[in-house]
This record gives structure tokens, C-alpha cells and sequence, in this order.
């Protein structure tokens, strides 16, 4: 077995960890209620998508077989490639801990559901878009197990779409909740957690 193989079968096994329970608090969020995704507007609700499908190709061109991505390889010891599952294992972590505190409040697109409520719990405690930091590790620890330059640089692309998409996010979230989301902002970092109130007065 290769260095290659070791690295994509490890990366299999933690999708096959974490990714049955995402699927089953997506299933269990159905409601069967129709969400306007169009309020996203046109360029976030394609460039977020469209943007991100060269990484997932790549990505999974790479889970199914490390060659076909060789062209994008890079030298990488093997320490930073064993890194990578940090960033991995991080990703998986806040996946399960962000579904288990939304419950029936998780959507796909920035528009709220009728029945939704302001969740502060959980990763929500720390950080006001958790969804967002965890696709953030994912890129880095996939680029790093797979020592593959153009996934790092392909997954630039939706990122800087979700930092644009949280502005979005945020106008909905202050029109249903108003101060009190207000307040959560201004005591609960975007991405990074705030430690202290000298932090977050001068943010």
C-alpha cells in the first residue's frame, strides 16, 4: 500500500464516521416547508455553489483514486500530511456538534424557518457561523492529507463566497430576531471566538 493509499483510506473511514449523522439531522430537519432561497440573491446562490464544485471534484477524483490529482500534487512531509487529519478531525467535530444544536432549525440557504429559534448553545457559543469554520478545516485538511495544491486553492473559492453569503445570513437573522441577535454579535465572533470584552468593544 502506498503513502497515497494509507492517507485516502484513513480520510474514508472519518467520512464514513462523521458524515451518517449529518445526513440523518438533515433528514431530520425535513419539514417539507418551502424556503426562498432566491433571497441569497443570484450571484451567491450560484457562485457559492458553482464555486465550490472544482474543489468536491477534485476532492473526490482524489478519494477514488490519489493519480488522477497527481498533476497537483506537492511535496509534503509526512508529518504535515498527518496534520491534515487535525483539520479533518476538526471538521467532523463541529459538524456533529453544530447539527446536534440546530435540530429543526437547520436550513441550507440564509432564509429561516417558521418555527426557528436563535440557537446560542453548543458551537453557537463560540463562534456565530460554525457550519462555515468547519468547511474551513475541511479545505486546509484535505489539501494537506492529500498534498494536492489545487485543492487548497480551489477551496478559496467558496469561502470567500460564505464570508460574502454571512452578511446575507445575518441582515435575515437581525430581521427575525432583531436585539437579540444584535447582542449576539456583538458578544460572539463571526468565525473567531472573542475572550474578552477589550476584544469585543473593538471589533
Amino acid at each position: 500500500m502506498t503513502a497515497d493509499d494509507q492517507f485516502r483510506a484513513i480520510v474514508l473511514a472519518m467520512l464514513a464516521l462523521f458524515l451518517p449523522f449529518g445526513l440523518y439531522h438533515r433528514i431530520s430537519a425535513e419539514s417539507g416547508e418551502k424556503l426562498d432561497r432566491w433571497q441569497e440573491g443570484a450571484f451567491i446562490l450560484f457562485g457559492l455553489r458553482l464555486g465550490a464544485l472544482p474543489w468536491f471534484i477534485g476532492s473526490v477524483a482524489w478519494m477514488i483514486n490519489p493519480a488522477w490529482m497527481a498533476w497537483a500534487s506537492h511535496p509534503m512531509p509526512s508529518y504535515g500530511r498527518w496534520c491534515g487529519f487535525l483539520f479533518i478531525g476538526i471538521w467532523g467535530f463541529l459538524l456533529v456538534w453544530t447539527f446536534r444544536h440546530l435540530g429543526k432549525n437547520l436550513t441550507d440557504t440564509v432564509v429561516t424557518r417558521q418555527n426557528h429559534s436563535l440557537v446560542t448553545t453548543g458551537p453557537y457559543r463560540f463562534v456565530r457561523h460554525p457550519f462555515y469554520l468547519a468547511f474551513f478545516a475541511a479545505v486546509i485538511g484535505t489539501g494537506l492529507v492529500a498534498a494536492n495544491w489545487f485543492l487548497l486553492v480551489a477551496g478559496i473559492v467558496p469561502i470567500v463566497f460564505m464570508v460574502a453569503r454571512t452578511r446575507i445570513e445575518e441582515e435575515k437573522l437581525i430581521e427575525r430576531f432583531g436585539d437579540d441577535y444584535r447582542h449576539y454579535m456583538q458578544t460572539t465572533g463571526r468565525f473567531f471566538p472573542r475572550f474578552s470584552q477589550q476584544k469585543i468593544a473593538s471589533r
